[in-house]
């Protein structure tokens, strides 16, 4: 056996080979480059979710508690010094993530007073600050930076922002006096000059997040309160203050590059920094926010990786089921081949080595090239090392096997043989349905394995595939069979011939292979329309109209500015608030029972909003009734309120406190969940704005839910920010200083914020590949499938038509005995691809992609289409490949065939 002759065999079945190639490049190219192609789309996924939240969130800052350095030499640049040392305790995780730091040292408050201030009759605190790098992240308008250098005498040099200098009536030349907030304080009062005005380089730039700001002036919290300015000193004059008895305080921050966050070290980044919460030196604070994100993006990266696990398992069993098919066809067209061969002297074992030869030559030539195109595609893909090794041995050594197992001699009549009646088979069909279903057992009891890949959850789903099309393939023949006996009384033989030939057929166990291929893509649509509906459930809790105006509190008069703005149809108040506590009685006696967080809605106002704009909100019927204000008003609790109510005897009446008022309710319904209740909360009650009875200060809107197609955001805004002002200083309970303005929620940037960022990317390749993917090879296994039998059809009609049969009858006899069995598989695997969100649900973490909503199976009327249009597209493409190949073999070569075969 030489080379020359080992290429001329797979000249002579170039086909079989071609397809061989084509199928083992494509598992060599996914293996190697579905994981780079995850691998980016996380990275990117991760530093878009990090990104997009406040800068200030990636920050590290440790606070030294103010004290006092009276007899300390040079505090500020000895506590400088430190931040070395903070970043050499910090994890390594995390020390390999910080990109830039800072360092401000600031005296305590002092009143601040000139005759610039008294222009404008200003009452303002004015904090010290000195912010090493200041000079060179700014750009001064006018005068010069302070110095480090103390100074030998006379007044403080001092630089100010420039809109800090405009706002306090300040410029170079003004001259103040600081003196310390409480004169028990010892601190002596200094002078101060403004030397310098400057204007940030870059505003966001991280040396400016310091609080209080340094760049703008705070408002006043309130009527007779001062201004809160911050000024920057240089470090001597900072030294000085501490030595005249100024507390001094230090703060030490990291920012976190998010260039630098790696999926992969995820877990050792959070680990690292709830050690660095643990592990903090005495007098001194350390707060950070990047936990929260990056325990998110863990939580959705998990979820989307075992989706993609489950989608890949899906389409490597096919491809590996393909494999199995186009050597079994290479096999079934050789045995005479391989009969040859023993005959003429060669062992059991040659016809296998033969095989060995030639698939080598094929499989790994195309395993490298796979290889090298899965390389292309930028990311990591470490571990596939293995992986690739184990294709090129699997799919190598599948054509040896496959001739090993080809019997000697002839088979007999193939067309008069009831596929896989033996016993053998049925056990191998038991075993597979037994541990399909101890797999799902054991994998929603245990959830899945820490780690990347769980190898229970990448088997199951085949397995149950596999498990499902084997029932369906068992069960399909008998009411065939009982058609068959129906059609032998009527007349023509079609139908009969039809329903006998698909009854006992052949090739029935190949659609094992279409029935995997159609679950995994039947699998992804299932899910992602599960996680579409659940998004948009999750947009409609929190928004459950076209847009939510909310603020701190809005004159009532605002839902009907509002209601005359272009576009708006409908218009309802909501009011809500925190932490309210419950009573016993109107008296205010504390009933022990927590607070909670309470709701009031219009219900009727409410539904209407909800219907206008296309919400599916069901609100419950006691909060749309009228009721009399003189009694308790019927209130929707949670399970965990009503629940202690009913235990402390309080359900029928008690009494909750709402923006200073107490109202007296009722438990009437209960709700898991409610709209506009913030996700995770499990104590709150909802009251019917209808049935609060008349009070002095009645309640006021803490927003408005709208329903209007293309409304205008900046209007609305600019209408509740209106509405706000008016609310506050005309109300007797007005408040001094801009309040803060409102903001503006629509559904529709609510519901793409939820389709985009995290892990989402991931997801959509996964849901993406799983389709198309397991369409396409659903489709090839359907082409394979008609192969596999094409021999023993065509000898059969080769018969009939020398008994007269006609080509229309043919194409109908063709028609009856195809369609039964490819509409079996494709419908088996869109069953089993609906269910298997279903047995895997507790596993897959969906809720990672809703916000925290469940995700509810759905069988969307597109998808049931979808499947019988695939159907249709199968039957279509498995006549079309019949015809074809019928059409390159003549009669005659037909019935040479049979002679062959069927002694």
């Amino acid at each position: 056996m030489t080379v020359h002759e080992t290429l001329r065999r797979i000249r002579s079945h170039r086909a079989t080979f071609l397809l061989l190639a084509v199928l083992t490049l494509l598992v060599a190219g996914l293996v190697e480059g579905v994981p780079r192609i995850t691998d980016r789309l996380t990275e990117q996924g991760l530093r878009h979710h990090v990104a997009d939240r406040p800068a200030v969130l990636r920050d590290l800052t440790y606070d030294a508690d103010p004290a006092g350095y009276v007899d300390a030499t040079g505090p500020v640049a000895a506590r400088r010094a430190e931040l070395d040392r903070f970043a050499e305790r910090m994890p390594t995780p995390v020390r390999a993530v910080v990109a830039r730091r800072w360092y401000l040292a600031e005296a305590a408050p002092g009143r601040l007073t000139g005759p610039d201030l008294a222009a404008r009759n200003l009452l303002v605190d004015l904090r010290l600050r000195t912010s090493p790098g200041a000079d060179g992240a700014g750009t001064l308008v006018d005068g010069d930076w302070p110095t480090d250098e103390p100074p030998a005498a006379g007044p403080i040099p001092l630089a100010l922002a420039a809109d800090v200098a405009a706002g306090l009536n300040l410029r170079v030349g003004s001259r103040l006096d600081l003196a310390a907030l409480r004169p028990d304080d010892g601190a002596e009062p200094v002078e101060l000059v403004v030397v310098g005005v400057f204007r940030p380089t870059d505003p966001a730039d991280g040396i400016w997040a310091g609080l209080p700001p340094v760049l703008r002036v705070v408002e006043p919290e309130g009527d007779g309160k001062p201004f809160n300015a911050v000024g920057l000193v240089g470090a001597g004059a900072l030294d000085a203050r501490a030595a005249e008895g100024w507390p001094l305080r230090f703060s030490w921050r990291y920012r976190v590059d998010v260039d630098r966050l790696a999926p992969g070290d995820l877990d050792a980044t959070v680990d690292g920094l709830t050690g660095m919460q643990r592990d903090v030196l005495p007098g001194v604070r350390f707060t950070q926010g990047l936990d929260l994100p990056l325990r998110e993006f863990a939580a959705s990266a998990s979820a989307a990786r075992t989706l993609l696990a489950v989608v890949a398992a899906g389409v490597l069993g096919t491809l590996a089921g393909l494999v199995l098919l186009v050597t079994g066809l290479a096999v079934r067209a050789r045995r005479e081949e391989f009969a040859l061969i023993r005959a003429r002297g060669g062992g059991r074992s040659s016809p296998a080595l033969h095989c060995l030869a030639e698939s080598a030559l094929v499989v790994l030539p195309a395993v490298v090239v796979g290889w090298s195109l899965g390389r292309l595609v930028p990311g990591d893909a470490a571990g596939t090392g293995w992986l690739l090794v184990a294709v090129a041995v699997g799919v190598t050594a599948a054509l040896p096997v496959a001739a090993l197992a080809v019997p000697d001699g002839t088979t007999g009549r193939r067309d008069t043989v009831r596929w896989g009646t033996g016993p053998r088979r049925l056990t191998v069909e038991v075993l597979l349905l037994v541990l399909a279903t101890l797999g799902v057992v054991l994998l929603r009891r245990r959830g899945l394995t820490p780690g990347a890949v769980d190898p229970l959850l990448v088997s199951v789903p085949v397995l149950v595939a596999v498990a499902a099309a084997t029932v369906a393939l068992r069960a399909y023949p008998w009411p065939l069979r009982l058609l068959g006996r129906v059609a032998a009384g009527t007349r023509g033989g079609v139908a009969f011939l039809g329903a006998a030939r698909a009854a006992r057929s052949g090739f029935t166990s190949p659609l094992v292979v279409v029935v995997v291929a159609v679950a995994t893509a039947a699998f992804c649509a299932v899910v992602a329309g599960g996680i579409e509906a659940g998004r948009d459930r999750s947009t409609s809790r929190a928004v459950p109209a076209d847009a939510l105006v909310e603020g701190f509190r809005l004159a009532p008069e605002t839902g009907d500015e509002l209601a005359r703005l272009p576009g708006v149809r409908a218009v309802t108040p909501v009011a809500d608030e925190a932490d309210a506590t419950l009573s016993r009685d109107a008296l205010g006696a504390d009933a022990g029972l927590g607070d909670v967080t309470v709701l009031v809605v219009d219900g009727p106002g409410l539904a209407d909003v909800a219907r206008r704009a296309g919400r599916d909100v069901a609100v419950p019927q006691v909060l749309s009734v009228g009721t009399d204000p003189a009694g308790p008003a019927p209130a929707v609790v949670s399970p965990a309120v009503a629940g202690a109510l009913a235990e402390a005897g309080l359900d029928r009446s008690a009494f909750v406190e709402f923006q200073g008022q107490r109202y007296e309710f009722r438990v009437a319904d209960t709700a898991v969940d409610f709209p506009l209740v913030r996700p995770g909360t499990d104590r709150f009650l909802v009251l019917p704005w209808q049935a609060l009875p008349t009070r002095a200060y009645p309640a006021v809107p803490t927003g408005f839910l709208v329903a209007g197609a293309d409304l205008d955001v900046a209007a609305a805004q600019r209408v509740g920010d209106q509405g706000q002002r008016r609310f506050q200083s005309g109300g007797a309970l007005a408040a001094g200083g801009e309040p803060m303005p409102v903001t503006v929620s629509t559904w529709a940037d609510l519901r793409a914020r939820h389709g985009t960022g995290g892990a989402n990317g991931v997801l959509a390749f996964g849901f993406l590949a799983g389709a198309v993917g397991g369409t396409g090879l659903a489709l090839l296994a359907v082409a394979l499938t008609v192969l596999a039998g094409a021999r023993d059809r065509a000898q059969t009609v080769s018969r009939l038509r020398t008994l007269g049969l006609s080509r229309g009858q043919w194409r109908g006899l063709l028609l009856i005995e195809l369609a039964p069995p490819i509409g079996v598989a494709v419908l088996t695997g869109a069953l089993v691809g609906a269910l298997l969100p279903v047995l895997l649900a507790p596993t897959l973490g969906l809720r990672a992609f809703t916000g925290g909503t469940p995700v509810a199976v759905t069988f969307d009327p597109a998808l049931v289409a979808g499947v019988f249009g695939l159907g249709g597209l199968a039957l279509a493409l498995a006549l079309a490949v019949e015809i074809l190949n019928n059409r390159r073999s003549r009669l005659g070569d037909a019935l040479r065939i049979d002679r062959g075969e069927s002694r």
